[in-house]
């Protein structure tokens, strides 16, 4: 029996080429976005589940209450992860590492910078990497000894074998290489070249593990399965406050690895998610462009009833029942959609590079895998059974008696659901494209506004010990060249904030009146570099006094409530008096309010080097000078750079590649709406065939028929806007609240859309209609 369903599916499919391949396309394309967007979402459903013990590792975070501003903070004092450890039977083994830094490794003539953490001793232990060669013993046992990756190893000693081989690092240290780790997965929180241990007899380790202030390494966790995490967070906060009973702002808790990725987003203490609201909008994405798809096949085959009504007549007649010939076309849709499905791995096969170029991944399709198989059945039978449903329900509800008689109007009965389908379709499809045009001009917006400094026309060196040395010198050389506008030197890029704590004392500071400030230490000319406005008082001028000056930014002025801040005394460790007030500056997140930002003037202390422009210079002319003069002083290092305006664009990373995403999904669904509008135009035509014959008889023009098909559709368009602009304006509203700077949805994206939609139906339709409109009508009527 089964197999008969087969032979007769296979038979009306391949008679029905046109219908077939239609379908099949319109199929193929909605299961090939539905692969694609299912990889994504299983590669970030997947972040650090390759670990072992991912179920029981745990970040130890703060939340740090300045009233009324609370922010949650990762950062940890560096004995934390060792007092820790032994005092809760439920906290089996605690690491502190460093945050990822950036080191210079040499071999041989072969520098590289490469990436790197600091651990400690268990860091193995809880974490899984895939050790290749050597051992987590053999890496931790000995101080100056090195865990590489396989591309590091590759990169600095070719085919040869790594073990035992020495790099320097930073031009100082030398590094024993006792082990080979393979690549971290790219769904892998820690991301590095090198794993060191902490050398734990250095003068400044010793120090710092006495100290109970200063926050600035991350500590981890393995707790026993199913510990009770209430009790170990008390524990956590309980260690720390008994060390640091001074600190009665911050509350200590865990935070789970499952939510390290998806939920990473904090405001005021509270998490407010993360990719994880991505995730969830493509699943969506991925269903509607695969229902889309599906709304083609039900629509086109109950389009074409008229030629399947004979056939459900006769079958009837002869004994089949509606159970059978549901089944029938139920097998006639699966098959369609296993056809699809095979096309469509294979345009998933040949697309994946490019697709992992566009989301920055390294998604693999393995049809061997139980994912893929399990994934593959869920994906046919779900398109089969979908698709299949109403034209299978529709068809075998035929009456044999009218069918056979010629009594039945076929269709009729079909037209309000088609028209129903059709309809949802474009609401769809509207709303896609909407909200993607809402997040184009939110992202726009964003970039808009006024950031506090001129990033054009801005590099950024690393510093080194050498370089700060001879400072003076490489300033005066850049000057020299004609080139270079201005020269400051800062602890921390412009485009980061590396330091947080509460404000400095002041007078008339109330007793809640601790602020959340960020730091920045600088030297002279920092306005004058940056492009900073100065509103109040002075930058720093390199007098004997400014040693004792800081500059504040107006959200600082603001927050602390201050009238005449120029000339007031500041105690921040030591007495500063404030100089100048500046303009806000976005270092952070440009989605969130400026916050607080104290500068105080400390040349020796940099990090960076800021060089500004002069405008009209080639920025690779520039550059070459730039490595000419840098290189004169600091030989040893690599001389690296950075424009800060492609550094401010990073921060816009994850919105823009869910722009350029969201775009291709919504033209993709548009286009399947396209291909099942002119396949049902097309049956519709036919149909009408005689009745357009007759219209032209009697004098209609080409214009006016076409109108007469093509306003049918556009009213099921029409319908399709006024639902759809309500949904995606309440949709997208609730969407942008979550931004403490946004656009307004406005009424001008929706006309824009509607003009497209109904141009595209106009251009569909009107290419289907063309060939009846101008048909000779003796053809359609010399049987009359």
């Amino acid at each position: 029996m089964i197999k008969n369903y087969f032979k007769i599916a296979w038979r009306n499919l391949v008679r029905n080429k046109g219908f077939s391949l239609t379908n099949i396309l319109g199929l193929t394309i909605g299961m090939v976005c539905t692969i694609f967007i299912f990889l994504w979402v299983k590669d970030e459903l997947q972040f650090d589940k390759f670990h072992q013990n991912h179920d029981n590792i745990y970040q130890v975070m703060a939340t740090r209450d300045f009233k009324p501003t609370i922010f949650t903070d990762p950062n940890m004092v560096l004995p934390l992860a060792k007092t820790l450890e032994g005092g809760n039977p439920q906290v089996l083994r605690t690491v502190v590492t460093t945050h990822q830094e950036s080191h210079l490794f040499q071999y041989n003539n072969t520098k590289l910078k490469k990436t790197s953490y600091d651990v400690s001793d268990q860091f193995f232990n809880i974490f899984t990497f895939k050790f290749i060669k050597g051992n987590a013993k053999s890496v931790l046992s000995d101080l100056h000894s090195v865990a590489i990756t396989e591309s590091a190893a590759k990169a600095f000693f070719g085919n040869d074998d790594p073990m035992d081989k020495v790099l320097k690092v930073d031009n100082q240290q030398n590094y024993k290489v006792a082990a080979v780790l393979a690549d971290p997965p790219n769904n892998s929180t820690f991301q590095f070249d090198f794993i060191a241990p902490f050398d734990e007899s250095a003068e400044w380790f010793k120090n710092r593990m006495k100290e109970w202030t200063g926050s600035s390494h991350s500590v981890f966790i393995q707790t026993t399965p199913n510990a009770n995490m209430a009790a170990v967070d008390k524990y956590i906060d309980k260690v720390k406050h008994e060390h640091d009973p001074k600190d009665k702002i911050s509350t200590y808790w865990t935070f789970p690895m499952n939510k390290w990725h998806l939920y990473s987003e904090f405001k005021d203490g509270k998490n407010v998610g993360g990719m994880i609201e991505y995730v969830r909008m493509f699943t969506v994405i991925a269903i509607i462009i695969l229902l889309i798809a599906c709304v083609n096949f039900m629509n086109l085959s109950t389009a074409r009833s008229e030629k399947r009504a004979k056939e459900v007549g006769i079958r009837k007649t002869l004994g089949s029942d509606k159970k059978q010939l549901i089944l029938q076309f139920f097998f006639e849709s699966v098959i369609l959609a296993l056809i699809a499905f095979v096309l469509a791995v294979g345009v998933v096969y040949v697309l994946m590079p490019s697709f992992n170029l566009l989301v920055s991944k390294q998604l693999k399709l393995s049809i061997i895998e139980p994912f893929f198989l399990i994934g593959a059945l869920i994906i046919i039978l779900f398109t089969g059974v979908v698709a299949g449903s109403y034209p299978a329900l529709y068809l075998s509800s035929f009456n044999p008696v009218k069918v056979l008689k010629g009594t039945f109007a076929a269709g009729k009965s079909a037209v309000l659901p088609r028209r129903i389908l059709v309809v949802g379709q474009f609401v769809m499809s509207i709303l896609l494209i909407s909200a993607t045009i809402i997040v184009y001009q939110q992202i726009q917006h964003i970039k808009d506004k006024s950031i506090g400094y001129n990033p054009n026309n801005l590099i950024m060196v690393p510093s080194s010990d050498d370089i700060n040395k001879n400072y003076a010198a490489i300033k005066q050389d850049l000057e020299n060249t004609g080139l270079i506008a201005a020269t400051t030197r800062t602890s921390s890029p412009i485009t980061e904030i590396w330091w947080k704590s509460g404000s400095p004392d002041y007078d008339g500071k109330t007793a809640n009146g601790d602020i959340i400030f960020s730091g920045l230490q600088a030297d002279v000319d920092l306005t004058k570099t940056m492009g900073i406005k100065v509103l109040q008082g002075r930058d720093f001028n390199k007098t004997p006094g400014d040693s004792a000056v800081m500059l504040l930014n107006k959200a600082a002025v603001e927050a602390m409530k201050l009238k005449n801040p120029i000339g007031m005394e500041m105690r921040y460790g030591r007495k500063y008096t404030v100089a100048g007030v500046i303009d806000n500056v976005v270092m952070a997140s440009p989605y969130d309010p400026v916050e607080p930002l104290m500068i105080y003037y400390s040349p020796n202390n940099s990090s960076v080097i800021n060089v500004r422009l002069k405008a009209g210079v080639q920025p690779q002319t520039a550059v070459t000078a730039l490595e000419t003069i840098f290189k004169k002083y600091d030989p040893q290092n690599l001389f690296e750079y950075k424009f800060v305006d492609q550094e401010f664009g990073k921060k816009f990373v994850t919105e823009e590649l869910i722009s350029r995403i969201t775009n291709i999904f919504a033209g993709l669904a548009i286009f399947i709406c396209c291909i099942g509008l002119a396949g049902l135009a097309s049956f519709t035509i036919e149909k009408r065939f005689r009745e357009i014959g007759v219209r032209k008889v009697m004098g209609a023009s080409v214009r006016q028929l076409l109108m007469l098909i093509a306003t049918e559709f556009l009213k099921l368009v029409a319908i399709a806007f006024v639902i759809a602009v309500p949904v995606t304006w309440y949709l997208m509203s609730n969407w942008l609240k979550k931004y403490t700077y946004h656009i307004d949805v406005n009424a001008w994206v929706f006309a824009t859309v509607g003009i497209l939609i109904l141009m595209l139906t106009m251009i569909v339709v009107s290419l289907n209609t063309m060939k009846a409109a101008l048909a000779n009508p003796v053809k359609s009527l010399r049987s009359e």
